[in-house]
This record gives structure tokens, C-alpha cells and sequence, in this order.
């Protein structure tokens, strides 16, 4: 069975650090590109970093320079390291796997993967 879990999350203050694992199983993560998206309470997923098969990385404005994305294929898992974290980076992460259209490349598009975790909650206090 294809899964993607998410761990690594918690209460943190602001300005702390925290970094997010997604472990994929049945599956490898080798040729895949993977996403990471995120919903605060109220609002809509919202893209934060992608890392191609190829180890390329994009991040989105709000995060660059805080974020970082990585991937360990030998354990067939993609990490994002938080650092400098705001009350506004509060939310459920996500991770985001096998988009149909080109699995190996990113996009920012909730709509490109098929395959996603069960989130893991970000809280960062004042």
C-alpha cells in the first residue's frame, strides 16, 4: 500500500527551529518529486517547498532562507528544516508524492500529486 507519513511536528516558540520528516512506504521516493504543503485553520493548503527526483529545490517567498528541503533516498525520505519560526508558519504540514503528469518534477499546484500524508501539526507560540 502506498503511504506518505509525516512526523516531526510540535509546539515550538517563536524564532525556535523544527524539522519535518515524510517517510514514504510501498513505494520509492528515488524518482518521485516531493512537495510540501501546508493549511493553517480556516484556509486553503498553500505550497512551502518541493525538491525535484534530481535534488533541485524550490521554496516559496515566505520561507526562503528560513526553509530548507532535503531528501534521503536510502531511507526513502524528504525533510524540511524550519528555522526562524513565526505564529504565521502555524499549521498542518503536509507532504505531497506521484504527480501523474510528471512524477519526477515540481509544482506548487495542490492538484499535481496523487499521493498525500496525513499531516503533521506545526504550532509555533508568541
Amino acid at each position: 500500500q502506498v503511504q506518505l507519513v509525516e512526523s516531526g511536528g510540535g509546539l515550538v516558540q517563536a524564532g525556535g527551529s523544527l524539522t519535518l520528516s515524510c517517510e514514504a512506504s510501498g513505494f520509492s521516493l528515488r524518482n518521485n518529486a516531493i512537495g510540501w504543503f501546508r493549511r493553517a485553520l480556516g484556509k486553503e493548503r498553500e505550497a512551502v517547498s518541493c525538491i525535484t527526483s534530481e535534488g533541485s529545490t524550490y521554496s516559496v517567498n515566505f520561507v526562503k532562507g528560513r526553509f530548507a528541503i532535503s531528501r534521503d533516498n536510502a531511507k526513502n525520505t524528504v525533510y524540511l528544516q524550519m528555522n526562524s519560526l513565526t505564529p504565521d508558519d502555524t499549521a498542518i504540514y503536509y507532504c505531497a508524492a506521484v504527480a501523474p503528469r510528471a512524477p519526477s518534477i515540481c509544482s506548487f499546484d495542490v492538484g499535481w500529486y496523487a499521493y498525500w500524508g496525513q499531516g503533521t501539526q506545526v504550532t509555533v507560540s508568541s
